[in-house]
């Protein structure tokens, strides 16, 4: 035992207070880039790849950790691969930041059809990610589809409690996995464009600044039940949630030095009381105010 038996309700209370405020943390850092967008009337800044891949990513996420929850024979498998921590480290409040998640991200993408909010449709701002975004989306779907055939063409229709061989579980994990890459990607295409632009501007930075509290606590949480469990395993064996909150804060730690360091001089002037869609610069540039380009 890792944890004095003596202060397990301690740390039991310390890791579900952990878990529902990441919860908030998370699910509150969905809201500041659709109200940055409807605020602005454009999604201009925004690289379209980021809702997109959140999407499909966190349906996957969504779908992982309620199999984890509820079906008798993922939790089975999971137990027989991890006899030294056969409780899944998966809490109710990791499914609803799932759902919350997924309804956020399809609203968010929304906006890029700029009719369907009563917006003028603009020349430089499109629906459409990248090319390699759309083959992380098919790899991930046929990934998916081969695991599962796998699984239903075994003996035991993938339904064996012992975990060995191909199982259901392993569709799960496929799942999770889908869901790290895609987190690994769908940050680098809206660095490189803030890069390209020196600019920040249509990229809300009060989402990093909430998703990074929300990692540190779902670490945190983490770190918290394997000690109870005094078994470092059950932190790997949930691959997704261990990884997520590593990616999630090495890219806001990017994200954040982009806005408060190498474009902290290039402002919106709507975030310091002008007109939203004019750009500023710092105090100290005799050229502010600035008009954005057109590839702004």
């Amino acid at each position: 035992m890792l944890i004095d038996p003596s202060n397990d309700w301690l740390a039991i209370a310390i890791s579900r207070t952990c878990g529902w405020l990441y919860f908030l943390a998370w699910s509150l850092s969905f809201y500041p880039q659709p109200l940055l967008n409807y605020q602005r009337r454009t999604t201009q800044g925004l690289t379209p790849d980021f809702p997109l891949l959140n999407v499909f990513g966190f349906t996957c996420y969504t779908i992982s950790t309620a199999a984890f929850l509820y079906s008798p024979t993922v939790k089975a498998q999971y137990a027989a691969r991890h006899p030294a921590s056969p409780e899944p480290t998966v809490r109710f409040n990791d499914l609803a930041f799932g759902v919350h998640a997924t309804i956020l991200c399809v609203i968010t993408y929304s906006q890029f059809w700029p009719r369907l909010w009563g917006w003028k449709a603009r020349s430089d701002v499109t629906w459409r990610g990248n090319r390699v975004t759309h083959g992380l989306l098919l790899g991930g779907l046929l990934g998916i589809i081969v695991i599962t055939t796998m699984v239903v063409a075994g003996g035991d229709d993938g339904r064996s409690s012992n975990g060995n061989g191909w199982a259901w579980i392993d569709v799960v994990y496929s799942l999770t996995y889908i869901k790290l890459l895609l987190t690994l990607f769908k940050y680098l295409p809206q660095a490189v464009s803030n890069y390209r632009r020196k600019s920040t501007v249509g990229w809300s930075h009060r989402q990093v600044l909430l998703d990074t509290l929300g990692g540190i606590l779902s670490l945190l949480q983490l770190v918290i039940d394997s000690a109870l469990q005094a078994d470092w395993s059950g932190l790997f064996g949930n691959p997704v949630k261990l990884g997520l909150a590593g990616v999630s804060l090495a890219f806001d730690a990017i994200f954040l030095t982009q806005y408060y360091v190498l474009y902290a001089g290039t402002r919106e002037a709507s975030e310091r009381g002008g007109k939203p869609g004019e750009m500023v610069l710092g105090q100290g540039d005799e050229r502010s105010p600035l008009l954005p380009t057109a590839r702004e």
